[in-house]
């Protein structure tokens, strides 16, 4: 066992949005597992947490997750994939560029 591991960096695996995938950040919610999320090509959508994923995940505002928008019914919804745990998945993401168009600091 070696006891220097809290002073060393911890490798972490990041998901990041492929294909239609797109990345957002909670900005209300709505009730019913639905919610605003601000979308880092431009767009507020109206999302939820699809039935498989309604007991595991748990979001709340200000949260970064990724959106797979809809392909029917418009452009301005979607589901929610993934949302990411931990502020070092942020500061990764802001590190390498992903969330360079908002402006919110957390």
């Amino acid at each position: 066992m070696d006891s220097n591991i809290s002073g060393e960096e911890q490798l972490i695996r990041v998901r990041i949005p492929q294909g239609k995938e797109v990345l957002g950040i909670v900005q209300q919610r709505l009730g019913g597992s639905r919610m605003k999320v601000l979308c880092l090509d431009g767009k507020e959508r109206i999302c939820r947490i699809p039935g498989r994923l309604r007991r595991a995940l748990w979001v709340r505002d200000n949260d970064v997750v990724i959106i797979e928008p809809w392909e029917l019914g418009g452009d301005d919804k979607g589901d929610v994939v993934h949302k990411y745990r931990s502020k070092g998945e942020v500061e990764f993401l802001r590190k390498k560029g992903y969330l360079k168009n908002i402006e919110n600091e957390f």
